[in-house]
């Protein structure tokens, strides 16, 4: 979508919005304020069907969304800044070599930064050549045509750590990210966003199962923001790693901080009932709820609306589900 589709889209995204407030001021029954949930959720549909990045369907607000005035005007809030394209870029700054005693390696540390404004929430992390060469296997094994004109730096027989085929390699595997981050269906690929995540969380999940919950949640903490960048579009697929993040301020005694992160998780969860995380959190945030004095009626309203639709079956608790993932 170029800049002026997404100023066009913008602005009618205001429209929308104005729209929504004028009703809602002007419209004293239900009936009539409920008449533009339909009217503009279609709408924006027909207006923004380029916007590949937020195609979720499950985020998607339907012709009878049970939605408030006021939440509708939060969405559109929303979607208004989905309309700027925002893409993460790459930049290798340095390496480090690494020697044991067989084997020699280079690490290079890569800067992910989000584009579009000033961001203070920049990630690190840091791959040898070998993370990379895999990658490069693995992506080759699904899509094959989109990888066909990519190119991947070849290991040479002698010189591998001279300062000049480092430099060569830092600028290389900047490129070769920039472009597999280009292509849509390799970007928001498992294979792709596990390369960037799955070693930091398989060590966060390590630490939580080893009971150092202060180290897992600093890394889960560190990872949980470039996940969400990466996963934009499905939303669900950070809900593990939210949920475990809930279980280290849980079993740190945080409460608070237990509950705000156990919220977004269940924000995310509203249309997935059936989601293997959906009533462990349940259970944990009426628990959480009773402790700090919040309102957990209307969450056990929730869990026994679930338990009337299902048949019982035995559920994990939501510890119970945190170390278990990212077991080899």
């Amino acid at each position: 979508m170029d800049q002026d589709s997404h100023c066009t889209a913008e602005k009618k995204l205001l429209e929308a919005v104005s729209t929504i407030t004028i009703s809602s001021t002007t419209s004293p029954s239900n009936e009539e304020e409920n008449q533009p949930k339909a009217e503009i959720s279609c709408q924006v549909r027909k207006e923004n069907p380029e916007n590949d990045d937020a195609e979720d369907s499950s985020t998607t607000l339907s012709p009878n969304s049970s939605m408030t005035t006021k939440e509708l005007q939060e969405y559109w809030r929303n979607e208004k800044r989905q309309c700027k394209q925002i893409k993460l870029l790459f930049e290798i700054p340095s390496t480090r070599i690494v020697e044991h005693h067989l084997s020699k390696y280079v690490v290079y540390k890569i800067i992910i930064l989000q584009t579009g404004s000033f961001d203070s929430n920049k990630s690190v992390i840091e791959r040898r050549y070998s993370d990379f060469e895999k990658l490069h296997r693995n992506l080759l094994e699904e899509f094959s045509e989109e990888m066909e004109d990519v190119t991947f730096p070849k290991k040479t027989l002698t010189g591998n750590f001279t300062e000049e085929i480092i430099n060569e390699r830092k600028l290389a595997f900047k490129d070769y990210l920039r472009l597999l981050y280009s292509m849509k269906y390799i970007r928001r690929s498992k294979k792709f966003i596990d390369f960037l995540t799955r070693p930091e969380l398989q060590e966060a999940y390590g630490c939580l199962r080893g009971g150092q919950y202060t180290k897992a949640l600093e890394i889960l903490v560190e990872v949980i923001g470039l996940q969400e960048r990466l996963t934009r579009g499905n939303p669900v697929a950070v809900v593990p790693t939210l949920c475990a993040i809930v279980v280290c301020h849980k079993d740190l005694e945080n409460p608070a901080s237990a509950f705000e992160y156990g919220e977004k998780a269940l924000s995310r969860l509203h249309v997935h009932t059936s989601h293997r995380y959906y009533i462990p959190l349940l259970e944990t945030m009426i628990t959480l709820a009773y402790e700090l004095g919040k309102d957990f009626l209307s969450l056990q309203e929730k869990l026994e609306e679930w338990k009337t639709k299902k048949d019982p079956v035995r559920v994990f608790t939501l510890k119970e589900l945190a170390v278990r993932e990212y077991v080899r």
